[in-house]
């Protein structure tokens, strides 16, 4: 009997201008050499002390980025998975701005809207549609959006970030009242961003203390 085979696989998402983004690269061997996939690989049982170090580590070595945020997502198992055998890869997802994908400059990484997926190998489309379903169940009462905005970003920007995962309009006193509740920003001292003919908005980033940890509302937004 031959051995399960054991990989974790990594939705990264992104945000493309106002749209959600996959992180693909371009499979280097068989099966479906040459397909865009999302970025996965073997466990390194001598190496990997769990799911999540392995991810990390597959992340990092496929993309060069280190994720500010992951979290595992679902496991995806069977014998028709993979042509290679009965499988079982632990899916993760991650949440990374996109100055830190652009800044990597990198031909492999293909950065492919959401909206116009084609066909993917594996289960992998299935991973995404997963993902977006968490992505957008925890935006309603956690701080996982700002996981997307990158280092600074002002309120505005933050709400509007909120209102595309959600798809749906935020009342402003509401959603400043939420981020209050959370205490999770820091004014930035001295840094305001020019708002047209507005007045400067202040920039913020997220506190130290939380910056790889989630913070949850008791109610939503």
């Amino acid at each position: 009997m031959s051995a399960v085979i054991c990989t974790v696989d990594i939705v990264l998402l992104t945000l493309l201008g106002e749209e959600l983004a996959a992180v693909l690269l371009r499979r280097e061997h068989a099966p479906f050499q040459g397909a865009l996939a999302i970025p996965g690989g073997y466990v390194h049982p001598q190496d990997d002390l769990s799911a999540h170090d392995a991810a990390m580590r597959v992340v990092k070595s496929k993309t060069g980025i280190v994720a500010p945020y992951l979290e595992q997502l679902s496991t995806f198992s069977g014998a028709t998975r993979d042509p290679r055998g009965w499988s079982l890869s632990v899916a993760h997802y991650a949440l990374v701005p996109y100055p830190l994908l652009a800044a990597r400059k990198d031909a492999a990484v293909h950065i492919v809207p959401v909206s116009q997926l084609g066909t993917l190998p594996f289960d992998h489309k299935a991973m995404i549609d997963t993902a977006l379903e968490r992505l957008r169940n925890k935006s309603q009462y956690s701080s996982l959006p700002c996981f997307l905005a990158g280092d600074t970003f002002t309120l505005p920007q933050l709400q509007r970030l909120y209102e595309l995962l959600l798809g749906e309009t935020l009342n402003k006193v509401s959603f400043r009242r939420k981020m209050s509740e959370m205490d999770i920003l820091d004014p930035v001292d001295g840094q305001f961003e020019a708002a047209g003919a507005h007045r400067p908005a202040q920039l913020y980033r997220l506190k130290a203390a939380v910056r790889k940890t989630l913070t949850v509302l008791e109610r939503g937004l």
